[in-house]
């Protein structure tokens, strides 16, 4: 009877999702893949298989992963310190080397090498492939005294989304194929650059009208000032937070990632707790959702 039970459980889970699926068949759903869900194994593994799952579905999901600690940890093996100002890494020639190698090298392929060992077809990407993600230099700036021109903080090999090729992206989905993208850009020159895996993820969920985009991060969400995630909020309220400092750091570069994709057509963004399991199937096929859900 126990046995029973819990298979109805099961079957009213489906039910609910129904929906959901109904909704999402045939749209384009891009995720940011990255923090712990990258590092612990169990997470990692699936992961992979719930991308395949959307992909059986009929959903077209596009992975656009970062890297973070996986380049600290190497960073530190060779004795140089990461540096971050304003969640960005700063980013010499020798540090750029290192997260090229770590990026398209070694976490691009096993993230491909996961989806592919359960049932679905994996592509990995860096933005020089085709030309996929053209970048020109970033600079930062941070506000001075009131009446002065605000500083421009050079911050090295760090790239901003020029123009994102989704010509290629939407061929590749075209023939059932999952793309898995490494956040490095190309310049004019040739030259390459690290951007913000979250920023690349907005750009080419904007560049793709993408149905809805999925941030993974180590949170539970977007926290307000007394540390309770916030369930859904506005671009306005998104704006005043901001500026009140109460979403910086990290965090920063994901909220404004969000509010960029939305303008540009994206549906809408998520952020969510990727240290859950299944985080991705909670988000998009159960009627209370997970995480902070960002509109315009």
């Amino acid at each position: 009877m126990e046995d029973m039970k819990k298979s109805v459980e099961r079957a009213e889970i489906l039910v609910e999702a129904l929906p959901y699926i109904r909704r999402f068949f045939n749209k384009t759903i891009v995720i940011k893949y990255g923090g712990h869900a990258m590092v612990d194994e169990e997470l990692k593994d699936n992961f992979a298989r719930d991308v395949v799952m959307m992909k059986y579905i009929g959903i077209h999901p596009v992975v656009v992963h970062g890297g973070g600690p996986q380049i600290g940890s190497l960073l530190k093996k060779l004795g140089k310190e990461s540096k971050f100002i304003q969640g960005m890494r700063v980013t010499d020639e020798e540090t750029m080397d290192i997260v090229e190698m770590v990026l398209v090298g070694k976490v691009n392929k096993e993230i491909v090498g996961l989806i592919n060992r359960h049932g679905g077809q994996a592509v990995g990407l860096s933005g020089k492939d085709a030309n996929l993600i053209r970048a020109e230099k970033y600079y930062l700036s941070a506000e001075k005294l009131k009446e002065t021109p605000p500083e421009i903080i050079d911050i090295g090999l760090v790239g901003k989304v020029k123009e994102i090729n989704a010509a290629l992206i939407v061929s590749l989905l075209a023939d059932g194929v999952i793309p898995v993208i490494a956040p490095t850009g190309v310049g004019d020159g040739g030259e390459t650059y690290n951007i913000n895996a979250d920023l690349v993820a907005g750009a080419v969920a904007a560049a793709l009208a993408a149905e809805k985009l999925i941030l993974l991060t180590d949170v539970p969400g977007v926290l307000d000032r007394d540390k309770t995630l916030i369930h859904a909020m506005d671009r306005e309220r998104t704006r005043r937070m901001i500026d009140e400092g109460t979403i910086a750091g990290g965090m920063f570069p994901k909220v404004k990632c969000c509010l960029k994709a939305l303008k540009a057509g994206v549906k809408k963004a998520h952020i969510v707790d990727g240290r859950l399991k299944h985080t991705i199937l909670l988000e998009m096929f159960t009627d209370q959702g997970i995480g902070t859900e960002i509109v315009l």
